[in-house]
């Protein structure tokens, strides 16, 4: 993750958007050498916002959890088969 101070992060406001890539989506803001902001790309956002909608989602979770040990323990369906069940 890349660090800049507030200041530096003041500075370069207008030019931070072209500065942030999918490598590096999030840029640390420092106070006196100490991370006290994230900045981060609209996409990681979302995708951080999403998740934690699943995770709060005790039913979804459950399903979820319920099929990783399916996954685990072997008890998955070809997606060949589940194409042709679906007519695709």
């Amino acid at each position: 993750m890349t660090e800049m101070s507030i200041s530096e992060a003041r500075k370069a406001l207008t030019t931070l958007t072209d500065q942030m890539s999918a490598r590096s989506p999030a840029v640390a803001i420092t106070r006196r050498g100490r991370p006290v902001l994230a900045l981060i790309n609209w996409d990681l956002y979302e995708a951080i916002v999403e998740t934690l909608e699943v995770m709060a989602d005790p039913e979804l979770m459950d399903t979820l959890r319920a099929g990783l040990h399916e996954a685990d323990h072997g008890k998955t369906v070809p997606s060949s088969k589940v194409a042709k069940d679906l007519g695709l």
